[in-house]
């Protein structure tokens, strides 16, 4: 199933949040929906949820649009934590199981399974709110998978995690992928969304300002040259077309290059400065892009 956000737009009163934001996930794919804080990530995933009401704009999932059924067969989890905290963690899970159609021996399955997968098993008879808020999360991602969702939408599941927790968290998103389930989660942790996303989408202001592989925007963007030349005067780079100094430290200088400038060109004026010890290029990282698309 292909999940499409089509050309959604969202305003409140002479705030613009969404200006024709579009995109789909695919089957199968890990999709990394990146931006600042208020840029429109949250909206636009409880649009998709039916949560709010968009001004225009749709949400399918294959050809189908996002009413109530299509919506019990999606996994949701929210920025802010929706369990029931003075409720125990197999009996809210249960129920939000069988909210979703399984039945009670089902949910009673889907339950013990995602507990242990997520290592919160022993934690079932307790109560949310006795939790600790990783722990907390873990219940949350499990509340979204229980029901075995055609599609995962997540807000920040990463979001307060330990290092032991976002290697278990990532995995179970790997493996719902791997199944053809069609994955969108926001985070602010871009080195993780770099790792782990097949494509990235990046929204600005309510706009959506790029969506790719990271490769892919990569290529659009400016790459890193770094130059270890001890000798070279401050500004030796100025004047060379396409190349911006960016930061110089104890003889190196990093250099931000445009595509298709001669790099040789560059290697040619540092060694009229004297001997150049390092002369390597470094494809800019997603949180490299994501900067240079903010600041666009």
């Amino acid at each position: 199933m292909t999940l499409t956000i089509d050309n959604i737009s969202k305003r409140y009163g002479s705030t613009v949040a969404l200006d024709g934001v579009s995109f789909e996930v695919r089957p199968g794919e890990l999709f990394g929906f990146v931006g600042s804080n208020g840029a429109g990530k949250t909206t636009t995933m409880r649009i998709t949820l039916g949560v709010l009401a968009a001004d225009s704009g749709e949400v399918r999932l294959d050809d189908r649009l996002v009413d109530l059924d299509v919506r019990r067969t999606i996994g949701y989890m929210p920025e802010e934590r929706g369990l029931y905290p003075k409720m125990k963690v197999g009996e809210q899970l249960s129920y939000l199981a069988q909210l979703h159609g399984l039945s009670r021996s089902e949910a009673s399955d889907a339950v013990r399974r995602w507990t242990e997968r997520l290592g919160i098993a022993e934690r079932i008879g307790d109560t949310v709110d006795s939790l600790s808020l990783g722990n907390q999360q873990r219940v949350q991602l499990a509340a979204a998978l229980v029901h075995d969702p055609k599609v995962l939408v997540l807000d920040e599941p990463f979001s307060g995690l330990d290092p032991v927790a976002v290697d278990v968290m990532s995995e179970v998103l790997i493996d719902k992928a791997n199944s053809g389930v069609p994955v969108i989660f926001s985070s602010h942790q871009l080195d993780l969304v770099e790792r782990l996303c097949h494509r990235v989408g990046i929204i600005v202001k309510g706009r959506m300002r790029a969506v790719g592989t990271v490769d892919e925007l990569r290529s659009g963007g400016d790459a890193r040259l770094v130059v270890h030349a001890p000798n070279a005067p401050h500004g030796w780079a100025n004047g060379l077309p396409g190349v911006t100094t960016v930061d110089r430290t104890d003889g190196r200088t990093v250099l931000s290059v445009t595509a298709g400038v001669d790099d040789q060109k560059i290697l040619e004026t540092a060694l009229e400065t004297g001997p150049v010890h390092e002369f390597s290029l470094h494809q800019p990282s997603l949180t490299d892009l994501f900067r240079e698309v903010v600041a666009a």
